[in-house]
C-alpha cells in the first residue's frame, strides 16, 4: 500500500510498512481511543497554547474530566468542590 504523505520516504532511504490497518485488530484499542480525546481536548480547549511545563496539569484536568464523564450527579460537581474547599486544610507552598 502506498499513502501518497509517504510516497518519498524511500528516496531517503526509509521503507514505509503498514502494520496494522483494521481497527478491530488494534492490541490497545482503549488506549489509542483516550490518547485521541486527550489530544481533541488539548486542541479543542487550549487551542495550540499548551506549553510542556504545564502538561501534568492538563493530564490531572484530563483525568478528572474522563473519570466523570458518565457521572450521574455532575450538576452538583461545584457544590462538591465548595464543600472540600471549607472542609480542607490549606497546602502551604512549603509543604509540596
Amino acid at each position: 500500500m502506498d499513502i501518497a504523505g509517504y510516497s518519498r520516504l524511500s528516496e531517503s532511504g526509509y521503507i514505509h510498512v503498514v502494520v496494522k490497518s483494521d481497527h478491530e485488530d488494534e492490541p490497545l484499542p482503549q488506549v489509542h481511543l483516550v490518547i485521541s480525546l486527550l489530544k481533541r481536548w488539548l486542541l479543542g480547549t487550549h487551542q495550540g497554547g499548551v506549553q510542556s511545563s504545564h502538561l501534568r496539569y492538563y493530564l490531572d484536568e484530563f483525568t478528572f474530566r474522563y473519570n466523570r464523564r458518565t457521572s450521574k450527579s455532575r450538576g452538583l460537581l461545584f457544590d462538591r468542590v465548595l464543600e472540600n474547599a471549607v472542609l480542607v486544610p490549606p497546602v502551604r507552598e512549603t509543604e509540596l
